[in-house]
């Protein structure tokens, strides 16, 4: 089917979203034209805005519109108690369960030799220094996808600090390989997160 141009280029940019086919863009698309023109005022302003002004917090690597993030700045959490995690995606997922007190630390990434992904490459340097700062009595808990890649980050991580005699936990495994921890319901969650295993 011929759509004329300017819907079919609004087609094509919904597929660039993951999980988006041909079908739901097509849907997306055509719906636009049902919004009247504050609402798509509205709704070009926000996917703006997200590009613009969301970045990193500067202490644990979530995603922020203010130089730290909402968690970092909360001094009622567990400071000393430190959830690793790959994406930020991660930590919406535990914010959703609501039962973690803690803070988080975002890897952005896995480390991945086969894809060139080191130790460097990724913010593994940051956590050291946080862990060096922080209370003594410091634990982490390691929240990585049971892969290949976040087996080896797991071990990487677990060998930096058995040296400072950090507590170095991870999820118990009622999680399935190769799941990623922002497709889990909140109380498989849960469960993993209170039943952790120190490593």
């Amino acid at each position: 089917m011929a759509y004329p141009e300017p819907l079919q280029n609004a087609i094509n940019s919904f597929k660039k979203l993951p999980g988006i086919g041909e079908k739901s863009a097509e849907r997306f698309a055509l719906s636009l034209l049902d919004l009247d023109d504050d609402e798509i005022s509205d709704f070009s302003k926000s996917i703006v805005e997200c590009k613009n002004k969301l970045h990193r917090c500067k202490i644990c690597g979530n995603l922020t519109d203010k130089d730290v993030c909402y968690i970092c700045d909360d001094e009622t959490r567990k400071k000393n108690v430190i959830c690793v995690v790959e994406d930020y995606k991660s930590v919406f997922m535990f914010e959703k369960s609501g039962t973690f007190k803690g803070k988080y630390h975002v890897l952005n990434g896995l480390i991945s030799p086969i894809d060139g992904i080191y130790p460097e490459d990724i913010n593994i340097g940051s956590l050291i220094d946080r862990i060096d700062s922080n209370d003594p009595n410091a634990e982490i808990i390691i929240a990585l996808k049971p892969s290949i890649e976040g087996e080896t980050t797991t071990l990487y991580i677990k060998k930096i600090f058995e040296k400072k005699n950090i507590k170095v936990s991870r999820l118990s495994y009622g999680i399935p390989v190769g799941v990623d921890i922002d497709y889990l319901d909140s109380v498989t969650l849960d469960k993993a997160l209170s039943d952790r295993k120190e490593i």
